[in-house]
């Protein structure tokens, strides 16, 4: 009789667990599907290796999919060379294909700009803009045609709600930096007031969007780093005083909950400052990269910083629930591995 008691109470336990599992999986498809608007982001795509996270990033559902720069890797003068490789790119079958059900914005990098850590001295920036424009069949009479680098923006509307997504171009116009000649770092900052990020044009410009937003939530695309600045490698910390200036800009246009999107460094991770008198945190969410990363890394300095570094390969996702006003932000990899999570709530 013991033994029969046995097995019926084994069978319930079984039973209750599935029951428990299956509640668990509905709960997180019923709060995935909560959400109002889907971001995905990524940088370092180098288009000789093989991409396995377009399949994995579509499971996520993106609205949007945002090119954070080096959308393929080709540090050359040569422009029928850069051409070459953008078209390898747009080949990819698995890329191709995803592209078909997503929008997609971007901008660039160094090495899909055309030099290494280039920046306004690189002779081809404009043929290679063309090459840029050319790989997104951006119209011939786009404004992005006719102006001097890839600065862009766009505004999505759901449910009466605003996210206007900003991309800045941290190349065209970045003047030289300041070699470290000191350490093993590669740069240290410039004297103060020394050198612009964005040229006298773009500053204007973003401060026209800023000011003229009426967005519940701002994203600023930099292909490079705005918080974390001590590592020596490019940052918006080589110039302390266009870090100022757009968290001064931030302040004085009254810009809603905005968030910076960056690439670059082979790593991901999610930076937070809390600055006074700005209306909310402000985060610096670093996606990189795609098809390689930094493997062998060993730790460095960032104050800002939430949570792990993650030196896979990665993505990442945001996610606007409006009716929290929070945004979920999620680094993700291989078989849509979640790493690192992390909510913003917004007043």
């Amino acid at each position: 009789m013991n033994y029969f008691k046995s097995i019926i109470f084994l069978l319930l336990l079984i039973s209750s667990c599935k029951t428990n599992e299956k509640q668990k999986i509905e709960s997180s498809v019923s709060k995935e599907s909560s959400s109002d608007f889907i971001i995905a982001f990524g940088s370092c795509n180098n288009q000789t290796l093989p991409n396995l996270l377009w399949k994995e990033i579509e499971k996520n559902k993106p609205n949007v999919w945002i090119w954070g720069g080096d959308i393929i890797y080709t540090d050359t003068n040569d422009m029928a060379y850069m051409a070459e490789n953008y078209l390898k790119q747009k080949n990819n079958v698995e890329y191709a294909d995803f592209i078909k059900k997503v929008d997609v914005l971007a901008t660039w990098d160094d090495h899909d700009y055309g030099l290494n850590d280039g920046g306004a001295e690189y002779p081809k920036k404009a043929e290679a803009q063309q090459l840029f424009l050319d790989f997104f069949d951006v119209a011939k009479d786009d404004n992005r045609r006719k102006q001097e680098g890839v600065y862009f923006s766009k505004d999505y509307t759901i449910n009466n709600k605003i996210i206007k997504i900003i991309l800045l171009d941290t190349r065209y116009f970045r003047t030289a930096l300041t070699a470290d000649d000191e350490t093993e770092k590669r740069f240290k900052p410039n004297v103060y007031g020394e050198g612009t990020m964005l040229g006298e044009k773009q500053w204007k410009w973003i401060k026209n969007e800023l000011q003229n937003s009426k967005a519940s939530y701002n994203i600023i695309v930099s292909s490079i780093q705005f918080l974390s600045n001590a590592h020596g490698f490019e940052s918006w910390g080589n110039m302390p005083h266009e870090v100022e200036k757009l968290i001064n800009l931030l302040k004085s246009t009254n810009a809603k909950n905005t968030i910076i999107l960056s690439g670059d460094r082979h790593i991901s991770e999610i930076s937070k400052n809390e600055i006074p008198t700005l209306a909310y945190p402000l985060v610096d969410f670093t996606s990189s990269g795609l098809t390689h990363s930094y493997t062998d890394f060993k730790g460095e300095p960032n104050k800002f910083r939430l949570g792990n570094v993650v030196s896979k390969k990665s993505f990442g996702i945001l996610k606007f629930d409006f009716n929290s006003n929070s945004i979920a932000m999620e680094i993700r990899g291989e078989d849509n591995v979640l790493y690192e999570t992390f909510t913003q709530n917004y007043k």
